[in-house]
């Protein structure tokens, strides 16, 4: 199959992410990259749970009187939804409707563009509140973890972004489908982790 051969929405393949052997073969390394992803994570959550609310004598923060549940809330809410906008996405792309797979994309982009927003808001909030990446190893913990999820969130921004970029010209190809494919995969993982975040650090944190 020509990955550059020009298509129409009704001689587009069913499932374009995997209709060439060179899209397999892209299944395969990032089903490795997940694995590796999901015992970084793994071992992140490991370590809060063992850190969560260890410190110094006297030290005053705790995850039950840190927390802000509505902001939290309110950052998965939106990065929920941009889960559902690369859906649309994904949809509009294996219907060969490139215009409407940007559109959705672009909107994606947006919301966790957000999201991260409100994340960097939250550090400065709790490092003006004297919780600090040194305050202690609760401190160390949570940041590690959320942040490598912001990272992640950076990352995923990135690579929608480059793929939008270099691809406004060029339209839909059997070379481009599954790294578009791919990449909002790997944007339902980090939201994925992210409810897991919300779960076990701030809902079951305010808990207790």
């Amino acid at each position: 199959m020509d990955i550059n051969q020009k298509y129409t929405p009704q001689s587009w393949p069913e499932h374009p992410e995997t209709a060439t052997m060179e899209g397999k073969n892209k299944f395969i390394g990032f089903w490795l990259l997940l694995a590796a992803e999901t015992v970084t994570f793994a071992s992140l959550f490991a370590t809060y749970l063992a850190l969560k609310d260890k410190g110094p004598s006297g030290m005053e923060f705790s995850a039950a009187g840190l927390f802000e549940l509505p902001l939290v809330f309110a950052m998965t809410m939106i990065l929920l939804t941009s889960s559902l906008t690369s859906v649309y996405a994904m949809y509009h792309m294996k219907n060969h409707n490139f215009k409407a797979m940007q559109a959705w994309l672009g909107i994606t982009v947006l919301l966790g563009a957000t999201f991260l927003g409100l994340e960097i808001y939250e550090f400065n909030h709790y490092v003006h509140l004297g919780f600090g990446y040194t305050n202690s190893a609760f401190s160390s913990a949570f940041y590690t973890l959320v942040g490598t999820h912001g990272a992640h969130v950076l990352f995923g921004l990135s690579w929608f972004i480059a793929l939008m970029l270099r691809n406004s010209k060029r339209g839909l190809n059997m070379y481009n489908a599954p790294k578009f494919y791919l990449a909002s995969l790997y944007w339902h993982f980090i939201d994925v982790v992210w409810v897991f975040i919300f779960t076990v650090v701030y809902l079951m944190g305010v808990i207790g």
